[in-house]
């Protein structure tokens, strides 16, 4: 889950980072009052999950809170790459001397964490990284060790900072890891990290992904930063039924128990859509190892509920829960949703039970339902459906 910045900042603070005063703001007068009680020169700084804010007019230098309000004015309902800017964070202004970037990321490739710093902030790191790579210094972390005032050391060196600013930097770099392990994020990231006139350093914008899988049991509290405003009603719909859900651009919808088959399934359908006007998964669906009749409804229910998918794949093997007990789970499962079911599904069933589960289907004879032999078989018929149905 991406934060806003106004949410990260929040964050920073309730860590003992050093940032500097801010506040949210949905309306004209709310930002008004908010740059009134900053006082002072204020930014006003457009709440999207997006880069590019400065660019497109999303970030206004306000000297007064008339100047404030008019600019929110201005901002608020602009369109910024795709995202709609609904609120503003006013913060406030700061004498800023220098730029630095810091993040801190989860380096799967390599099963370990990432640090990256560079004297050189404010700019787009990925246009640093491409055109003055030896300007951003990459720095492995150990997850069993994380950062510590010695890695942090080696981090600020790496990344070249002047000797008289090594402790001042480091010391803000082991709070920012503090916000990564404590919240159980993927990404914590400021840019820039500044020094001001006056030798401070501080957080002035930060990016922040929490991990998702961490939420539930260990930070419940993470739901109240959710956008569910924004948020895609079809995920929605799966996280409140405990589905594994993602929904992606195409026509094939997927249903698969175990996230590895349902991988390989999106793949194979890729490649057997390329026969057939190029169609696409629609969406990733992993059911786990109970394939119930409510669990394969509630599946089915959200994914017909997408309009861009014109048939639906199901592919399970059948382990704990047997084929069997799945083939049961599609038939009442389609009797549960009725009318609502009018796409086409291909079923294959491999493993445990196979024969039976097989024989379920055929002896329902529904309309809607063809079965598949093998993975790749099932895969090409589901695009082919879809690509007649388009």
């Amino acid at each position: 889950m991406d934060l806003f910045e106004y949410q990260a900042r929040d964050l920073f603070e309730a860590h003992g980072v050093p940032v500097l005063a801010g506040i949210v703001a949905q309306t004209p007068e709310e930002a008004k009052a908010a740059a009134e009680k900053i006082g002072g020169v204020t930014v006003v700084k457009a709440q999207v999950k997006v880069g590019g804010r400065g660019k497109a007019g999303g970030v206004k230098v306000a000297k007064t809170a008339d100047e404030a309000y008019e600019h929110a004015k201005a901002i608020l309902g602009m369109d910024i790459k795709g995202h709609t800017v609904n609120k503003v964070m006013i913060a406030q202004g700061a004498d800023i001397a220098e730029e630095y970037y810091f993040s801190v990321l989860l380096d799967r490739a390599n099963r370990n964490y990432l640090a990256m710093c560079s004297v050189e902030g404010g700019m787009e790191i990925e246009q640093l990284a491409v055109e003055r790579p030896e300007a951003l210094a990459r720095v492995a972390v150990d997850p069993a060790v994380g950062i510590d005032a010695a890695k942090a050391k080696e981090i600020v060196e790496a990344a070249k900072f002047p000797a008289d600013l090594q402790d001042k930097v480091a010391e803000v770099i082991v709070k920012l890891y503090g916000v990564y392990k404590n919240e159980d994020a993927t990404l914590v990231e400021v840019n820039p990290l500044v020094k001001t006139g006056d030798g401070q350093i501080l957080a002035l914008d930060g990016k922040v992904t929490l991990d998702d899988n961490a939420s539930e049991v260990r930070h419940p509290e993470h739901e109240e930063l959710e956008d569910k405003g924004a948020a895609d009603p079809l995920e929605a719909k799966a996280k409140a039924n405990g589905l594994n859900y993602v929904k992606l651009d195409g026509e094939v919808g997927i249903i698969g128990n175990g996230a590895g088959l349902v991988m390989s399934t999106l793949d194979v359908v890729a490649y057997a859509g390329e026969k057939h006007g190029n169609v696409k998964p629609a969406n990733f669906l992993d059911i786990g190892g109970g394939a119930s009749a409510e669990v394969m409804a509630n599946g089915l229910d959200v994914i017909l509920g997408d309009d861009q998918v014109k048939s639906v794949f199901v592919n399970v093997f059948g382990g704990i829960t047997a084929c069997d007990a799945v083939a049961n789970g599609i038939v009442k499962a389609l009797e549960i949703l009725g009318d609502k079911a009018t796409k086409p599904l291909v079923v294959r069933l491999d493993g445990n039970k196979v024969e039976e589960g097989r024989a379920i289907l055929d002896n329902a004879n529904h309309p809607l339902i063809t079965l598949a032999e093998t993975m790749d078989a099932g895969a090409d018929k589901a695009a082919e459906l879809a690509h007649a149905a388009k």
